[in-house]
Order: structure tokens, then C-alpha cells, then sequence
């Protein structure tokens, strides 16, 4: 099978797709649908840090209705893999975030999105966060 060569992650495609990536989470914190939903395709879903999967609908719904209300979401440093139409990013970031009226601490997690180019867009079709903590048993070598 041939493999296909992962464009440099300091090409111009690949910061086109992390400034998709903050504008998506501009909006996401500003509780900005109509951007958000603009920058996620019509088949995302969204794997929560503690492994709930949600859809495009169902998560944009849960913004509208403030059962997420993003408070800060600071991302650093994001690394991009592009593949033709594809890409995958990685960042690590700050989040708080109030989750059903309940306050998240501000906290570190590690995020994973892919991305598709559909006519000239780039839009987020899978996300999963993941929590950064502290190990509380001694890692399997």
C-alpha cells in the first residue's frame, strides 16, 4: 500500500488549519453558534474527557443552553499533521469550563482533532480531550 507524506507542520496549509482551529474555539468560548457551527462539519463528534461522545447537534445545543459555557479555553502550541484533504492536530490547553452549572477547575488537557478540507473549508470532524492529572498508580512499564 503507498503512503502518502505528511506536509511540514510549518507550511502555510498546515497554519491556515491552527488558525481554524482558534477561531473554532474563539467562537466556542464566545457561545458563537453560528461560527461554531460553520467550523464543524455536519457529522462531528466530540468524545468528552471523561467518554461521553457527542454530536455536532447535541454539542452545539449544549452550548446554546449553557450546559457548557466554555470560560477559558487557552491553547498552546499546536501541532499539525496534513495529509490531501485530512489533517490531524494536537495541542495542549487550559480549559475552565462550567459543565451542567457545575464549575470545572481550570485545568490542562491534551486535545486530538481531525480536520477535512469540503470545498475549500477546513472544518473539525472528530475531537477528543483528554485530562491531564496526576498518575495515581506506578505506570505498566
Amino acid at each position: 500500500m503507498a503512503q502518502t507524506a505528511a506536509v511540514p507542520a510549518g507550511g502555510v496549509i498546515a497554519e491556515q488549519i491552527r488558525e481554524v482551529e482558534r477561531a473554532r474555539l474563539r467562537a466556542l468560548v464566545a457561545g458563537d453558534l453560528s461560527a461554531a457551527s460553520e467550523l464543524h462539519a455536519p457529522d462531528f463528534q466530540l468524545v468528552t474527557p471523561v467518554g461521553h461522545v457527542l454530536s455536532k447537534d447535541a454539542y452545539l445545543q449544549a452550548i446554546a443552553t449553557g450546559d457548557i459555557d466554555y470560560v477559558e479555553w487557552e491553547p498552546g502550541p499546536i501541532d499539525v499533521r496534513v495529509h490531501g484533504n485530512a489533517a490531524v492536530i494536537r495541542y495542549r490547553a487550559t480549559l475552565e469550563v462550567i459543565f451542567n452549572q457545575r464549575r470545572v477547575p481550570r485545568a490542562s488537557y491534551w486535545h486530538t482533532d481531525t480536520y477535512e478540507n469540503a470545498d475549500g473549508q477546513w472544518q473539525a470532524v472528530w475531537s477528543q480531550a483528554t485530562a491531564i492529572g496526576q498518575i495515581t498508580q506506578r505506570p505498566v512499564p
